[in-house]
């Protein structure tokens, strides 16, 4: 558990986006289609690609509260899912985005 936590945390510490995500969730398709039409740089990790993948939701589930993905942060706080994500759709997550360098200002 401890491994899966660091490197989850050293995914997040390294990426002004990370999405947890698995690959068949039509809630991750979205959250990652909304990143890319901002052209946002971001991380991704597929927990259902992964081979310790259940072990980092585990980790995820402890670090955050929340075992669902996809699983977000932006600038290392954790936002939380898909409709957290599209609650600040627009202007205010452009704003977001642009604070933490993951699109050009």
């Amino acid at each position: 558990m401890e491994a899966a936590k660091t490197r989850a945390q050293q995914l997040i510490d390294e990426n002004a986006v990370m999405v947890f995500s698995k690959s068949y969730c039509p809630y991750c398709r979205n959250t990652k289609n909304i990143l890319k039409k901002l052209n946002a740089n971001f991380g991704l990790l597929e927990l259902d690609q992964d081979d310790n993948g259940s072990a980092i939701q585990d980790a995820l589930q402890e670090m955050t509260g929340q075992r669902t993905v996809p699983n977000i942060f932006i600038g290392k706080k954790h936002i939380g899912g898909n409709s957290d994500l599209e609650a600040k759709k627009g202007k205010e997550l452009e704003e977001l985005l642009r604070s933490v360098g993951a699109i050009a200002a």
